[in-house]
């Protein structure tokens, strides 16, 4: 492990580094510029009132155009090595050197059906040292609800993960039912390959989306015309404008007017995959804790253990992978070897008594056909990838 981190942070170093002699070449292309502008100003009769009207009008004029073209330049690096956006107010003298994320590659069996068994049961084990540190303490370890990862609070603050905000939240939830993801689990834009990322921003670029920007609706769903055009070469029909708009509500549930640039790159990346990949492929991408929730849940709804469900209960599951737990829900007895958050109005907790909160109604339809354990997971995997982030927006609206 200690060999992994030091290649994080060669990786690191040469991105800074990198950065820095691009920004030094900047520089040198900027300055003749700026000492032609000075020798004219020598030369140039002038009163004081005019040098005070143009720098009035400098100071209006706002950033410069070079400032502006290395915000967004630096945006969309951050884009593309999927760190998201930057903390503002962070301490960075005492910071640990942060991860260079590696997006993962596809591989030739990764189109075959996975063997994940129903009967069998996984084996649900968090590493014991904390994935920043590698040390093992006495303290409380923060367990992740989608991976292994197990973190130290104060780890996470000195990497810029674990802001005022949140830092009540994490504690909160992190050994409760609901649970808390990492900052691995908790970024969508993760699981896409460095093709697939491309694929994203060029889609992006080619829209006139500003990396890091909130959306209003219109914005959304004007973005979400352009892309249906250029994919289909037709304008949008208005059924699926209404189901843009019912997205754009799931994305906002504090009703803010706006959707913040982290949810709608989640949103993005989980609709992209989506289109890329076939089902079987995000299948691989379920993690073993995943996994055990959606077992669990088929085998709470398989009533009469055929092995089969109704398409109705299928759909149940499908809107219960969102729904979270009251915070003063706490269960300070919960090991770090939890499985995940399995909120009370989902299947699974209905072997402890409780009925769910709202049952979806059922056509007649739905209610013949039937549906197995494989199908139940290629019908709901992408419903459970996008359930991973934090955020209580849903980054995938199921259909109603």
């Amino acid at each position: 492990m200690g060999v992994l981190m030091s290649r994080r942070q060669t990786v690191e170093r040469v991105q800074k580094v990198s950065l820095a002699v691009s920004a030094f070449k900047d520089g040198l292309r900027e300055q003749p510029s700026t000492r032609r502008r000075a020798e004219v100003g020598t030369t140039r009769q002038g009163t004081l009132e005019q040098e005070v009207q143009e720098g009035e009008e400098e100071a209006l004029a706002g950033p410069s155009q070079s400032e502006e073209s290395s915000a967004s330049k630096a945006a969309w690096e951050r884009l593309r090595d999927g760190r998201g956006v930057e903390p503002e107010e962070f301490e960075r003298a005492n910071r640990f050197t942060p991860p260079a994320f590696i997006r993962p590659k596809r591989e030739l069996h990764d189109d075959e059906p996975p063997d994940i068994s129903l009967e069998q049961r996984e084996q649900i084990l968090n590493d014991e040292m904390c994935e920043i540190c590698e040390v093992w303490t006495a303290e409380s370890l923060f367990p992740c609800r989608i991976c292994h990862r197990v973190y130290h609070d104060g780890c996470l603050r000195r990497m810029g993960y674990l802001q005022k905000d949140s830092a009540v939240e994490v504690t909160e939830t992190a050994h409760t039912e609901t649970g808390w993801s990492c900052y691995y689990c908790d970024n969508l834009n993760l699981l896409l390959t460095e093709e697939e990322m491309y694929s994203l921003m060029e889609t992006l670029r080619n829209c006139k989306i500003i990396p890091e920007s909130c959306l209003t609706l219109d914005d959304f769903l004007h973005y979400k015309h352009q892309v249906h055009k250029q994919q289909f070469e037709r304008t949008m029909p208005e059924a699926q404008e209404e189901q843009a708009a019912l997205q754009f509500n799931a994305l906002d549930p504090d009703k803010k007017g706006h959707i913040e640039w982290q949810d709608f790159l989640s949103h993005e990346s989980i609709q992209l995959l989506q289109k890329i990949r076939p089902q079987n492929a995000l299948l691989r991408l379920l993690t073993p804790k995943e996994r055990e929730r959606a077992r669990a849940a088929f085998l709470a709804l398989d009533q009469d253990n055929d092995g089969f469900i109704g398409e109705g209960e299928c759909r149940q599951a499908r809107h219960s992978w969102f729904r979270k737990h009251q915070k003063e829900m706490l269960s300070c007895n919960v090991s770090i070897s939890h499985v995940g958050p399995i909120s009370e109005g989902s299947p699974a907790s209905s072997r402890n008594g409780k009925s769910p909160e709202k049952i979806l109604p059922a056509s007649k339809q739905e209610e013949t056909r039937s549906i197995d354990w494989p199908g139940f997971l290629r019908e709901n995997v992408a419903y459970i990838l996008a359930a991973r982030p934090n955020s209580a927006a849903l980054h995938l609206q199921p259909l109603a």
